[in-house]
């Protein structure tokens, strides 16, 4: 682990895994140590992935202020990193929870993106909802031997107040979450626990009242394209609620990969890859061509 000191003086914590242009990566939970996005099915052979731990998780200090936590704080840190790192542009993936905060970074700092991937990423810091069509992606999985006791768990995970109300049932509603609810599946859900601070979980979006007319004004105006990325069976967000919310961008490629769910670099590695590395592909080269000129 590497560290850097943020604009209020935290200890902030990262991580740099393979070889190849920078990719930075925002983890979800929220709260999660970035951990557990692994190497991104093998994306590190290609990209030189910096993952860096959301203040007050995994191994970053925990500031005085909780306030900190809110999302839209959290811009400050990923800046502060970028700096620290010395990138005049880079690209930047955020996954779940980690996507609405790479959605604040794009637009309060456009000109330091070179391209943009929101990997199953929340549409909460956007105003949007991120369950369209939930009840029809849950309904498909019917026939799972676990199904009743995952979607009575969804139930409660979705009505609980708080992120610690909602812990105890997380587990079971968890086989919602994969496309397959296999070994790898079920290690992956058990180190979220331990890995989760539920300190920046209750605190991710408390008091944070986003400014959806405004925010849709600079993510339309943004002139880096964007890759929105959803899993053909993830229940939050949907792929529903992914194609609704490209008309956001004005230069996105949308792609669902089949039977992905919420961490589709687990469910098919090669498939997950193909469709950020084609288009981190496609950045390097407007990138070039934009200095070019």
């Amino acid at each position: 682990m590497e560290t850097f000191t943020s604009y209020d003086g935290t200890e902030l914590a990262f991580r740099t895994v393979g070889d190849g242009p920078p990719l930075l990566v925002l983890p979800g939970g929220p709260g999660r140590a970035a951990a557990y996005l692994g190497d991104l099915g093998g994306l590190d052979t290609t990209r030189t992935l910096i993952l860096p731990d959301t203040r007050g998780s995994g191994a970053s200090a925990t500031p005085a202020d909780p306030g900190t936590f809110r999302v839209d704080r959290l811009v400050d840190d990923v800046e502060a990193l970028r700096r620290h790192l010395g990138l005049e542009r880079v690209d930047l993936l955020g996954h779940s929870a980690g996507g609405g905060l790479a959605l604040l970074y794009a637009a309060a700092h456009p000109d330091r993106l070179t391209g943009l991937v929101l990997v199953t990423p929340s549409l909460a810091a956007a105003g949007a909802a991120s369950d369209l069509g939930a009840e029809q992606v849950i309904a498909a999985r019917a026939d799972e031997p676990w199904h009743a006791e995952a979607v009575a768990a969804y139930r409660k995970v979705k009505s609980a107040r708080t992120f610690a109300e909602a812990a105890p049932h997380r587990l079971a509603f968890e086989p919602l979450m994969y496309g397959r609810w296999d070994d790898t599946a079920r290690a992956h859900a058990a180190a979220d626990p331990a890995q989760r601070s539920l300190a920046v979980s209750e605190n991710y979006y408390a008091g944070y009242v986003p400014d959806s007319e405004r925010l849709r004004q600079r993510l339309g105006a943004l002139p880096c394209p964007v890759l929105l990325l959803a899993g053909e069976l993830d229940p939050w967000p949907t792929a529903a609620a992914l194609t609704a919310a490209a008309p956001l961008f004005p230069d996105v490629t949308l792609a669902v990969q089949p039977g992905g769910g919420h961490y589709p670099w687990l469910d098919d590695p090669a498939a997950f890859t193909a469709a950020v590395e084609g288009f981190l592909g496609r950045t390097a080269d407007t990138g070039a061509a934009r200095n070019s000129r």
